[in-house]
């Protein structure tokens, strides 16, 4: 039972050591503006890069945090079943163990599908906090083929043919 009961802790503490890695770096072309230097566009993109890494860290925390307590929850969870389902069977403790490895895998598989979820989020938050620093500093953006802005809208209907107030009328025509 302890050997079991201590491969379960260290599953549950190997998981508790993983964090959400926040992006490397953009996964988007950014292109020197025309009036800057590559020295410029270095410096820029430096800055950039810490700036949209900013703007990542609370949520980059919080998808580490969710991953970790799914994986720890599941584990507790599946050790509590196993036990009451172990001692049914005159056997808690084997039960507990294999509850807790249970609970540990379903959790662990709940935990990464949020994680992969919330790191492509991560990734496109930072994406799109880089390329408005970028953009903000002069530099160019490329746009992907078969991109286009917003759809085009219809021309307003035109003017119904009312005929003028009372009281009014219309100016004669012009003379040629």
């Amino acid at each position: 039972m302890n050997r079991k009961l201590t491969l379960v802790s260290v599953a549950i503490a190997t998981l508790g050591g993983c964090a959400t890695v926040p992006p490397s770096g953009p996964n988007v072309m950014v292109l020197p503006g025309s009036y800057s230097s590559f020295d410029q566009f270095r410096q820029d993109q430096s800055l950039c890069e810490q700036y949209a890494q900013g703007s990542t860290g609370p949520v980059a925390q919080t998808a580490s945090n969710n991953a970790v307590n799914s994986a720890m929850t599941g584990a507790a969870l599946g050790a509590a079943a196993g036990a009451i389902i172990g001692a049914a069977s005159h056997d808690a403790d084997e039960g507990a163990a294999a509850g807790a490895g249970l609970g540990l895998l379903a959790g662990s598989a709940a935990g990464l599908a949020s994680y992969n979820t919330t790191a492509s989020e991560l990734q496109d938050r930072y994406d799109a906090a880089y390329v408005q620093c970028m953009y903000a500093k002069g530099h160019q953006v490329p746009v992907p083929a078969g991109y286009t802005s917003a759809p085009a809208r219809a021309a307003p209907p035109a003017p119904a043919n009312y005929p003028p107030p009372p009281g009014y009328s219309l100016p004669p025509p012009p003379h040629s």
